[in-house]
């Protein structure tokens, strides 16, 4: 039986989806696209799960769309009714965690850009080769790229189609961490724990809130903040003072594993 190119698992209100084609560095066929949607539309219903994985089987995590499906005569006819990825995660109130295992290329640097926390590793690299190939972005890159790394970085990226090593990009703050192979989906899973340890009605709109700011402009954001936060019920301020003492344990915790190391 031949495994399907989206995979799908659930576990302890973590929805992990790994782009599966390997051999073809899991570029976006027509197929994985259809199941992506579906897989985000079930997701998007499914109170259960409270943080979404994404990352890449074998030694890619995207090349992008695949060109060699392109060239059939047929394809814009049937790309069409399908959602872009990049769109699909945006769309979805859980934070998406973004465990890019390998290259992320034009579409796979899209879909990345789409993530709400990025890990990569040292094989991790970023490139958009639209203008390599005689494309255009249309999934945001275009406009979402310079937003995280700056204009000028941004415009060297996709003028020049040149790759970004996991450092730089770093370095640049497009990813969160640069964690060893075998560290990735550990790191990510640890993350999406302690994003669920959260105050689930708070977390999700905190992360509306901060998503919301990021499209106005800094006066527009601030505004909206207030407005917001006038309208979001808060709870009891005995309930509040429960909370904050477990925050203080967690970060006396955590501040002895800094002193050990980890």
């Amino acid at each position: 039986m031949t495994e399907s190119v989206l995979l799908v698992e659930k576990s302890d209100r973590i929805a992990t989806l790994t782009l599966n084609r390997p051999e073809r560095m899991n570029a976006l066929s027509l197929e994985m696209r259809r199941l992506f949607r579906d897989a985000i539309d079930d997701i998007r219903l499914d109170s259960s799960i409270g943080v979404v994985i994404l990352t890449g089987a074998g030694r890619a995590f995207c090349a992008g769309l695949d060109l060699k499906e392109m060239g059939d005569a047929d394809f814009r006819a049937h790309e069409k009714p399908v959602t872009d990825p990049a769109t699909l995660l945006r769309s979805l109130q859980q934070p998406v965690i973004g465990a890019i295992n390998g290259p992320a290329v034009t579409g796979g640097l899209e879909i990345s850009l789409s993530c709400d926390i990025l890990l990569a590793t040292p094989n991790t690299k970023f490139a958009d080769t639209h203008a390599r190939v005689g494309l255009v972005a249309g999934w945001g890159l275009s406009q979402r790229l310079s937003r995280v790394i700056g204009i000028y970085r941004a415009k060297e990226m996709s003028l020049t189609g040149n790759f970004v090593s996991a450092q730089q990009a770093y370095e640049w703050g497009l990813v969160n961490h640069v964690v060893g192979q075998d560290e990735l989906m550990p790191t990510a899973v640890s993350i999406a724990q302690d994003i669920l340890s959260c105050v689930p009605e708070s977390m999700l709109a905190y992360k509306r809130m901060i998503d919301r700011g990021y499209d106005l402009s800094l006066g527009d954001a601030m505004v909206y903040e207030k407005e917001f936060n006038r309208v979001h019920s808060s709870p009891p301020p005995e309930i509040v003072a429960g909370r904050r003492s477990g925050v203080q344990s967690r970060g006396r915790e955590q501040a002895r594993q800094d002193e050990n190391g980890g």
